[in-house]
């Protein structure tokens, strides 16, 4: 055996030889491992460490064996592993795939069977008091269409989408799928739509039904979802169109401005900065946390909502 194996590596080369053998001597498998005494009795300790049940024989001639009956799970995770598992249950639970609830319960069980009680325990206190700032999905989404989608994107192979638009109207369409994404509380896909011939999304508890057709297509490759479906969500119509000019670089700009609330474009003046709002006080708000100088371009209430918010703050200083 290599002498760059990792420690780790080791150990479970020696749980191998256990599981295989039955009994081995500790010069076998000091032989077997190419380590010293002191390192085998080191893994051993791990192994019982990791819930694993090791008779140990002492003496010239003794040796090492799992306990009879003792049955390995088909799959061992270490701690980092387990752990990661955990949070992805976590996550995946809020995100509202019909039908994946009894999946999520089943597999975060089969996971607590397997575990050693050690970190079982660590890992239960994780899971009961863990919270994960993720936005709970909306309405609940087929896991179905998501796997098809997911296949077709992979493939890049075109769909035929029947999709039930907001106003209960229904639609179809020939797409082109660029990506897939949750966001802000729903699932979505984004691609090319051969109906409007250009760059659409679509939630996905709206697509009533899919064909997959037999025409390819090639996915930019630069094509990011979530940017797209933020900047889409920045600039649909809303009461207010709003425009400010943004004394900074770009780079500034983007430290302080999301792009999930504004579309942001580089001028020979500084940033010009394009929001759709229903609430302008709330984008008073926004403007009044911004580090460097702007200017409002429109609307003008937007100006008189700034003049409120001073005199509200100037009114709070003074008492």
């Amino acid at each position: 055996m290599s002498q760059t194996y990792h420690p780790t590596t080791r150990v479970l080369a020696l749980l191998e030889l256990l599981q295989t053998h039955g009994r081995l001597g500790g010069a076998e498998l000091t032989s077997m491992l190419e380590i010293d005494r002191r390192s085998l009795r080191r893994y051993i300790v791990n192994l019982e460490e990791m819930g694993i049940p090791i008779m140990t024989e002492r003496g010239r001639y003794g040796g090492y064996a799992l306990i009879p009956g003792f049955k390995l799970p088909p799959l061992m995770f270490n701690e980092d592993e387990a752990f990661a598992l955990t949070i992805g249950l976590l996550a995946a639970g809020k995100l509202k795939l019909v039908d994946i609830a009894p999946a999520v319960a089943s597999a975060n069980a089969k996971l607590q069977r397997i575990l050693p009680d050690k970190l079982k325990q660590r890992l239960s206190a994780t899971g009961n008091v863990l919270e994960l700032d993720l936005k709970q999905a909306a309405l609940p989404a087929d896991k179905e269409m998501l796997a098809i989608f997911s296949e077709c994107r992979n493939r890049q192979q075109r769909v035929h989408l029947h999709y039930a638009r907001p106003d209960g109207k229904s639609s179809e369409r020939d797409f082109d799928i660029y990506g897939l994404a949750f966001h802000a509380g729903y699932w979505y896909l984004a691609g090319m739509c051969h109906l409007r011939r250009d760059v659409r999304s679509f939630r996905l508890d709206r697509v009533v039904r899919v064909e997959v057709l037999p025409q390819t297509y090639t996915c930019p490759p630069d094509f990011d979802v979530l940017h797209y479906l933020r900047k889409a969500n920045a600039v649909i119509p809303r009461t207010h169109s709003v425009e400010v000019m943004l004394k900074t670089d770009m780079a500034n700009a983007l430290s302080y401005v999301s792009d999930a609330i504004a579309v942001l474009e580089q001028t020979d003046g500084g940033v010009m900065l394009y929001n759709q709002s229903e609430d302008l006080d709330w984008f008073a708000r926004i403007l009044a946390g911004l580090p460097f100088e702007f200017e409002i371009r429109k609307p003008v209430q937007l100006r008189d909502e700034l003049a409120k918010l001073a005199g509200r703050l100037l009114q709070a200083t003074s008492h």
